[in-house]
């Protein structure tokens, strides 16, 4: 079973912000994308993005560079399935990519009703595997201290 989907492609000119390179909305849509498509892929079914967090900017993307993003099931709770993302550029005519950006993404296997349920179990093999679970692990830790902080501020939303 499959758990690590890639996309590849060129960046265009559509695609550049004020400053020239690739747009940060535009490579969090490619993450997006790709997280999906890994997510359903592993839920063999509907998934919802439930949190990203973390995302971050390591170096710019250039138009006309080849884009690799790499989606990978890191845990899986009951219902949810965490996937890291990882973005790596390189010119067409260098052979070594980049790594640009980095983030985890939550989703959750939804059924037919749009209901949560449950995940396939995702199990760590080898010790990178290993290291990536737990630190999806301590990420859940950190982001319950996260909620906690910002629930007086997400009231009107919860109501």
């Amino acid at each position: 079973m499959q758990n690590q989907i890639t996309f590849q492609f060129i960046s265009e000119p559509s695609d550049v912000n004020y400053g020239g390179n690739v747009h940060g909305g535009a490579v969090m849509k490619w993450i997006d994308q790709t997280a999906y498509a890994c997510a359903t892929s592993w839920a063999e079914g509907y998934a919802v993005t439930l949190y990203v967090g973390g995302i971050r900017f390591y170096k710019p993307i250039h138009i006309g560079d080849l884009v690799k993003v790499v989606a990978r099931v890191i845990y899986t709770g009951k219902t949810s399935i965490h996937i890291a993302c990882d973005v790596h550029s390189r010119k067409l005519t260098e052979h070594k990519y980049e790594k640009t950006t980095h983030c985890v993404i939550v989703f959750v296997a939804l059924d037919e009703n749009r209901k949560p349920r449950a995940s396939k179990k995702w199990e760590a093999h080898t010790d990178h595997e290993i290291a990536l679970e737990k630190y999806a692990i301590r990420l859940m830790e950190l982001r319950k201290g996260i909620e906690e902080e910002m629930r007086p501020f997400l009231a009107d939303y919860f109501e």
